[in-house]
């Protein structure tokens, strides 16, 4: 009996210790938040300074908000649980979904679409006319460009070279100096284009709507979902969570429907081929 109560107390003891261990790593580090680069780190950063702010007031200790070079990297990084929360696109929050266990929370209102941009006065008029050319990408792990790429084949366009970038700015930019056919971009960067790039630039083609980013809980830290989801919920009422949703054309935040994530599942097993070493 004396031993069976010392095995009971020394299992009360290493119950305290992870319990002791679990709100250490909930509340006694920098909750990083990993952004998907769909545009420069810089104006990231700056996008998101007042959702890192309120996630700070409502949990009460740092957040760090950081990206990555490229999405094929982000990918990466979030598989290898070098975030907390992650907020990506949808084809990428379905492989962290699957294959890094992460919890999803909230997406956005407005629909999300993928572009093919060409030059306005160039002389790209139809699809056709892309063969032999360059067109630019942001990665080939975005999903505007895995949209675009998957587009291509549609309409036979044959030998296409896709080069990839870095932010949606700059495919725009180079469009405009025609060091590109045709680019890919999401509907919410190019609206972001300043008025006189977007005057210099056409649509070519549009993707049907798409699920957008989404914002995702590693698991390690899932103690923390109902302040964080409440804390969302919270800076889409403030005025500069307005502001944020209203600047960015989102409309705010809302749940994920049924099915929305694992719909995306083509498009993440397209992400999984890119990251196996060549």
């Amino acid at each position: 009996m004396k031993t069976y109560w010392r095995i009971l107390s020394h299992l009360s003891t290493v119950l305290v210790l992870l319990t002791f261990w679990a709100g250490s790593r909930a509340f006694g580090q920098t909750l990083k938040v990993g952004v998907a680069p769909h545009t420069s780190s810089r104006l990231i950063l700056e996008q998101y300074q007042p959702l890192r702010q309120q996630l700070e007031k409502a949990l009460g200790h740092e957040v760090e908000v950081m990206t990555a070079p490229d999405f094929t990297e982000f990918a990466r990084r979030a598989l290898k649980q070098d975030y907390d929360l992650v907020i990506t696109t949808g084809h990428q929050a379905r492989l962290f979904q699957a294959d890094g266990h992460y919890l999803p929370l909230v997406t956005y209102q407005a629909d999300f679409k993928s572009l093919v941009i060409v030059a306005k006065n160039g002389s790209v008029l139809k699809p056709k006319d892309l063969e032999h050319t360059t067109v630019i990408g942001l990665s080939g792990s975005s999903l505007v460009t895995l949209w675009g790429q998957h587009w291509l084949k549609r309409t036979e366009c044959r030998q296409v070279t896709v080069r990839y970038v870095s932010a949606a700015d700059s495919v725009a930019q180079l469009l405009l100096t025609g060091e590109g056919s045709a680019g890919f971009v999401s509907l919410t960067n190019f609206q972001k284009l300043t008025p006189t790039v977007q005057a210099g630039l056409r649509i070519l083609a549009e993707s049907p709507p798409m699920l957008g980013r989404v914002y995702l809980l590693n698991s390690h830290q899932g103690t923390l979902q109902p302040r964080i989801e409440k804390a969302l919920w919270s800076f889409s009422k403030t005025p500069e969570g307005q502001l944020y949703f209203k600047k960015n054309q989102l409309g705010g935040y809302r749940k994920l429907r049924g099915g929305e994530l694992a719909s995306m599942e083509p498009y993440a097993e397209e992400v999984r081929k890119n990251l196996v070493p060549r």
